[in-house]
């Protein structure tokens, strides 16, 4: 039987990239609800992050 070497990861570590999507998602809404003219486009970036995410993680799944 092979074991594997298990890696221990903090919750930093294993959180860090799903905090920073929701809060460039929550950024993007306020920012959507709260300023017109250059703030529409900001906020496009900010929403657009989690979509950007999902497209990745699905181009990048392992089989």
């Amino acid at each position: 039987m092979i074991k594997r070497k298990q890696h221990s990861l903090s919750l930093r570590a294993i959180f860090a990239w799903p905090a920073a999507i929701f809060l460039l998602g929550i950024v993007g809404l306020v920012i959507a609800l709260t300023g017109d003219g250059w703030r529409d486009g900001l906020s496009w970036l900010g929403l657009a992050a989690p979509i950007a995410a999902l497209v990745w993680a699905m181009r990048t799944r392992r089989s």
